[in-house]
Parts: structure tokens; sequence; C-alpha cells
């Protein structure tokens, strides 16, 4: 016997296609979303308001890198804290920095930068350090500050070709990430120390400051690409002079370092001066020539780098990328960065419009933000800085509101589905129909399942003869009426109404959401049994509301058995419904209309062995013995339900 309830194919292929123009229709406005957000991250960037982040994440990917070896062709003499305490004065005399120059000069260094200010005498020792200066081997510094009006002279007994200007960038956060390798103005020129260090080592190389058609630096083959204001993760970065981003080697180790007392006391090896780039400066913390670098947010203690230091970078970075061809940072042209980061909008939109599953967009966002870090990282091994916040919050932003708008759209087309579907079958099942509507749009057929249920039929007694007596209409009111009632009790105990015969139902419970586990199962009986004994006691109340006002009372009969059914899709193209079959089902009805001369009271309840093993002693009942079902070649053990066990 099959029982199942009357929803059409037609009226439901109507439902499922309503949704999908609905779907459909949606996409112009996910796309409109995905665009929206897009826009206005890039207004966000464009205001330079995500360049911190930006920034922090380049920091963050530059020190991932690992360290390089310490240039073999620079050598650093620190004047640390030791030096001016063995000295005992600061700034430290002419003699003792002529001394210094003397001890390196005698090895044949390459030059010599002298990262201090000497602008005026300090004696002792002025016409030694005037001597020492003289030499073409020296170069000295000067600070322009921020014009060339508040320029801090350089030492005067050296000529202006061998004068490079120290001052270091400094980017909103306060630490060093360029270099200003030229500057320029109407009346005057200047190079940057590290520059003029680079160019005295590579003249060795026969290798000259040219300048490109495009008026770009370039030193051998290597064109130094000048930073623009949006260059990278750049928005609105001052690029006033000629900037080139500062590859660091390492975080510390970028040369060889020494002390001066060390030179002084002639504690050197000659080949760590030979043909070297010596860099002589400043690197007690006291005196405060420190700056903050992308490694000092992961230190600890001093994290700051001494601006000696600092210089010693520059230099190698640029005889590096002229003889080592160690690469230059390089940038997206903004054309490109627009379409990169519009591209991770529109994955992340399609990642969580074509996925349903949370734990799938869940990994595919992780996956998808690990991949474009990924790909950072890589670019940055190679020199390429391309923007990583940008495209991510774009992605993530794309996602969230592609998901919060289709979670919106779905609990809307879920309401009005449910509605329509619920006026024609029970709201679970009209819920079940709901969640598997993608292949019921894609095959029209709700797959079946095998599940274990307990059916509850209903039957009233005599109901052809009651309704020869009275109009049709008296009828349909009454009966409405009734069915109205049964079905509050079923509901009442989480059964679901399958389908109404007549004057009888079809109540089914433990579908549509399978029911696994045994305890599950007998809370299904359980439940069967306690709604067929509400029915009963609904029933005396309905008999006697309807004797006072003329109607018919009735007596009614309940079957009830536990046991598997198959539950889904019944039908065609055209007729599609939505049922329960299987032997289960035939018992119940059995069972119902068995021995229909023992009527011993207004509404009988009959259950089998199969369902009374699962009630677990909470309700009275009475054996009936083994009885002969029709159509059953094996007779049933039957019960009859008395009420529930008194506690």
């Amino acid at each position: 016997m099959i029982f199942s309830s009357s929803l059409s194919a037609s009226k439901f292929a109507q439902y499922c296609s309503s949704v999908w123009r609905i779907i459909t229709s949606k996409k112009l406005d996910l796309v409109i979303t995905g665009l929206a957000v897009t826009g206005l991250l890039l207004g966000v960037r464009q205001l330079g308001w995500l360049q911190p982040l930006e920034i922090a994440a380049f920091d963050l990917m530059l020190r991932s890198r690992p360290d390089e070896e310490p240039d073999p062709r620079l050598l650093v003499v620190g004047i640390t804290e030791q030096d001016l305490e063995t000295l005992d004065q600061y700034p430290i005399s002419d003699a003792v920095l002529a001394q210094a120059l003397a001890a390196l000069s005698q090895h044949q260094p390459k030059i010599i930068g002298l990262d201090l200010a000497r602008n005026i005498p300090i004696e002792p020792g002025h016409q030694s350090l005037v001597a020492q200066l003289q030499t073409n081997k020296i170069i000295g510094i000067t600070f322009t500050g921020n014009n060339f009006l508040e320029r801090v002279p350089p030492p005067p007994e050296i000529p202006e070709e061998r004068i490079g200007f120290s001052d270091v960038l400094l980017d909103p956060d306060g630490v060093a990430r360029r270099n200003s390798m030229y500057a320029s103005t109407d009346t005057a020129n200047l190079l940057s120390f590290s520059l003029q260090l680079a160019l005295a080592y590579l003249a060795s190389h026969n290798i000259s400051l040219q300048l490109t058609d495009s008026q770009e630096l370039q030193l051998g083959n290597t064109v130094f690409k000048p930073l623009f204001a949006n260059s990278g993760g750049y928005q609105l970065i001052d690029d006033g002079d000629y900037q080139v981003l500062l590859n660091y080697r390492s975080a510390d180790n970028v040369a060889r370092q020494v002390t001066l007392q060390q030179v002084l006391q002639g504690q050197i090896e000659p080949n760590w001066v030979k043909d070297k780039i010596v860099l002589i400066g400043i690197t007690a913390p006291t005196v405060n020539d420190l700056f903050n670098t992308p490694y000092s947010a992961a230190k600890t203690g001093n994290a700051q780098m001494p601006g000696v230091m600092l210089h010693a970078q520059m230099v190698s970075q640029i005889i590096s990328a002229v003889l080592d061809k160690r690469p230059l940072f390089w940038y997206w042209s903004e054309g490109s960065e627009l379409l990169w980061i519009v591209g991770w909008s529109l994955l992340g939109g399609v990642l969580v419009a074509r996925t349903r599953n949370p734990l799938l967009i869940l990994l595919s966002g992780i996956t998808g933000i690990g991949f474009l870090w990924g790909c950072g990282m890589l670019l940055l091994l190679e020199g390429g800085w391309i923007p990583v916040v940008a495209p991510t919050l774009t992605f993530l932003l794309t996602g969230i509101m592609v998901g919060a708008y289709q979670l919106q759209q779905s609990k809307q087309q879920e309401q009005m589905v449910m509605r329509l579907l619920g006026q024609q079958t029970s709201p679970k099942i009209a819920r079940a129909l709901w969640q598997e509507r993608d292949r019921l749009l894609e095959s029209g057929l709700l797959p079946g399942q095998t599940l274990t249920a307990t059916i509850v039929l209903t039957d009233l007694k005599g109901f052809s003869t009651i309704s020869e007596k009275i109009s049709p209409g008296v009828v349909m009111s009454w009966l409405n009426e009734y069915l109205a009632a049964m079905t509050q009790e079923v509901q009442q105990y989480q059964g679901i109404i399958n389908k109404f015969t007549g004057d009888g139902i079809l109540a089914v419970f433990g579908v549509p959401v399978p029911r696994t586990t045994s305890t599950e199962i007998a809370e299904d009986a359980q439940q069967a049994v306690a709604c067929a004994l509400a029915i009963s006691q609904r029933l005396e109340s309905l008999n006697r509301s309807w004797q006072t006002r003329g109607l018919p009372i009735v007596q009614m009969r309940v079957g009830i058995f536990t046991g598997p059914v198959m539950a889904g899709s019944l039908g065609g193209k055209e007729r599609l419904e939505y049922g329960v079959i299987g032997d289960s089902v035939n018992i119940a009805s059995r069972l119902e209309s068995c021995e229909k001369h023992r009527q011993l009271s207004n509404c009988r309840i009959l259950i089998a062995k199969e369902t009374l093993v699962h009630l677990q002693g909470k309700f009275q009942v009475e054996s009936w013995g083994f009885l002969a079902l029709k159509g059953k070649q094996q007779k049933i053990e039957v019960y009859r339900v008395l009420g529930t066990m008194n506690k």
C-alpha cells in the first residue's frame, strides 16, 4: 500500500521555477554588491587609509625572508659606547679621527665613508684631520633637512664632489624603508652618501652614473626605477626626491663590523680593509643616531638600527644590484593592481555564491587567502611588491556581503516557498523539500531513503452512514473541524500529516529526517502512542461540542506500527508526490481495520508488538493475542492501548 501527500509535480515545478527566477534575477544584484564593496575599498585605498596595513604586511613578509650573508665588500667601523667610555669624550676629537683614518688608509681601502658631521674643528688635531680629508678616498656627509637652505655644511676640507647627503627618509610610521639617492632643486643637485660611496667603488669596474632617455638613474645595465607615491602598497608617500625602496640584506649583519678601538690599536686584519668600502659612524645608543626598520617590530631590547648600518644597507643594495644582479624592488602599474584587487573581489563573491556549505566556504576562504599571501611572498623574494591587504579585504568583504545577501534572499525565498508548500503538505515535508531544492531543481525528484518510522493510521467508524444523513456542506464543515483538531495533536507530538484519506489520517513519526539510533526510534514510537491517546481525549471533547450543536458524534479506530519505510518522491513529470511506502504502512492500516466489532471505547488504539517493544513500560496495554490481518500470511501480535502508566 502507498500513502502520499497530494503535491502535484506541476504545482511544485511552478514553485521551483519561481524560486529559480528569483535566484537568477538576483545575480545582477550580487554583481552590483561585489562591485560596490570593491569600489568602497578602492576609495578607501586611494585615500591612503590602507597604506599602514600594506606596509605592515610588507614588513612581515620582509622579516619572513631568509637573511642574506654579510656583504664582503663592506666594513663598518662603529664608534661604540665602550669606545666613548675609553676615550672619555664625545664628539671624538679631530686627532682621534685622523689617527683612525690613517690606520685604515694604510690597508688600502677602496673608499672611506665618514658618517660624522665635521663642519667645525674639534681640537686637538684639526690639522692632522685636514691632511687626511684631502685624500681622494674620503667621502663626507651633509644634512639637507627640509630644503637646501637648512643644509648642515659638510667638512670644508672635502670638495663638493666627495660629499653626499645622509638624510634618512622615514615613512609616516617612523620606519626607514626608502633610500633617497638623488636630490635636486632649481639651484643645486646632490647625490646621497650611499650613492657616492657606491659610485666610487664601481669606478674601478668602469661603471659610472648615467641617465636613461626617461631620466632614470642607470649604473651599468641596471636601471634604478624611481619610487612613486602609489608604488606597491604606498598610496600617499612623499616621492619628491629620486627614491628607491630599500632592500635590506638582513636585520643586523649587513657587513663585517669592528670598533674604533680595534682600528686604533691595530686589531684588524688588512684584508678586512683592502679594496673595501669602509664606513665610519656612531653605533653607541646614547648618541641616538638610531632608526626604526621593518625588523624593529619583531625585536626586543634595542630594536633600532644605527644610521651608519642603515647607510651600509643602502650601499650594499646599490652595488649588489649592479654587480650581483640582486633584484631591486619593482611594482605593478596602477591598472594591474586594480585588476588584481577586483579579481580577488570577484573570486570571493563567486566562492560564496556557488558554495552553500559553511565549512567549505571557510576552508575555501582560508585557502584563498593563503594562496594570495603566498603569491605576495613569492613575488617579494623576486623583488616584487604587490598589494596583499587590499585584495584580502575585498576577497573577505565581498564574500561576507554576498553571503549575507544570499542568506537574506534565501530566508525570503524559504519563507515564500514554505508558505506555498505548507498549503499542500506538512511543514516538515515542506522543509525537507526546501533543503533538497538543488536536486529537485536539477532532477525534479527527491531521492528515496529507507527510514525506521512509526506509522499512525486513523479512521472514523460509520462515516459513510453519517455522510448520507446530512448535507455535503455540513459534512465538509464538520469534517474540517475534526481534521484540524487531529492535525494539531499530531504536530504537537512532532509527527507529520502525510495524507488525509477522506475521514482518515496517515501520520508518520520519524520522517523526513532519518532517526538512526534506538533511542530516537523509541522516542518516535512513544510520541505516536501519546499522540493517539491525546487524539482520543480530543475526540471526547469534540463529541460533546457536536452533540450540543446537533452534529453527529463519532467513534474512531487507530492502528500503529513501527518498522522500515521508504520515503521520497513518487510519480513522474506530470504528477509528483512525497510519500511513504512499505509493509509497515500496510500493517498499520490492517491494525486500524481489524476486529471492527470490538469497539470498546470511542477511540480504539491498536499496536503491534514491534511498537510495544519501544514503549519501555510507559503505557498500559492489554494483549489481544496473535491476530490474522487481511493480506498477511503470518499472524501479528496485537495489543490495545488503554492509557499511560500511573507513576
